[in-house]
């Protein structure tokens, strides 16, 4: 299993629908990888870059799928275990909704918003909401998420956050800390709102301190 590549960009091809294919030259070797159609935005010819791949065999063909961060990468393989869900949607999941609404859309079940994406309809945003909640409550379980509560946190807030920051690529010990200094704030503790949560404990675990 490969799990990144770096090397330089030797191409990049557009092709139908949502379908860019980069080729990366790696170590004299060029690497046929599906990216996302917005990763383009900033790839420079010969700019050397790190991407976090998934493998797929099909009918004896290997087929490489690419990502700017191993979190986009890990919630694609989530989104194509959700029966009815294939590699192109999933990408174009991926590609309509920046990572930490989609992953939040799925948490809060909020099918309208999946549901924005083309090709998404109304009953797959559903099964999409389902399936993948209960991977996610199963991930933070297996995190050792589920024994405590910080005190001026709901356990309701605190679920959805937890699954919304473990999806978003953040450890089981880095999430009680971010829940444990923002409970701190007398507001915050008053607060029932998750994406409030969420974004402040992003902006606690994004401080230079914190790194």
């Amino acid at each position: 299993m490969i799990n990144y590549l770096k090397g330089k960009v030797a191409d990049v091809q557009r092709g139908s629908g949502i379908r860019v294919t980069l080729i990366l030259e790696v170590n004299q070797v060029g690497y046929e990888l599906q990216i996302l159609p917005r990763l383009t935005q900033n790839l420079q010819q010969e700019e050397e870059i790190k991407v976090f791949t998934h493998q797929q065999i099909r009918e004896e063909q290997m087929l490489l799928y690419g990502f700017g961060t191993s979190s986009e990468r890990d919630l694609f393989r989530q989104l194509v275990s959700v029966s009815g869900i294939g590699t192109q949607l999933a990408i174009a999941l991926l590609n309509t909704l920046e990572l930490p609404d989609l992953v939040q859309a799925i948490v809060g079940g909020n099918t309208r918003v999946l549901a924005k994406t083309p090709g998404v309809g109304p009953k797959t945003a559903e099964r999409i909401a389902l399936e993948l909640k209960n991977k996610l409550a199963e991930w933070r379980h297996d995190a050792g998420l589920t024994t405590s509560v910080p005190v001026g946190v709901l356990p309701a807030i605190q679920e959805e956050v937890e699954m919304t920051l473990l999806a978003l690529g953040y450890t089981g010990p880095e999430v009680i800390q971010a829940l444990q200094a923002v409970s701190q704030d007398a507001k915050m503790s008053k607060n029932t709102n998750p994406e409030d949560w969420i974004r402040e404990a992003i902006s606690w675990l994004s401080r230079p301190t914190q790194l």
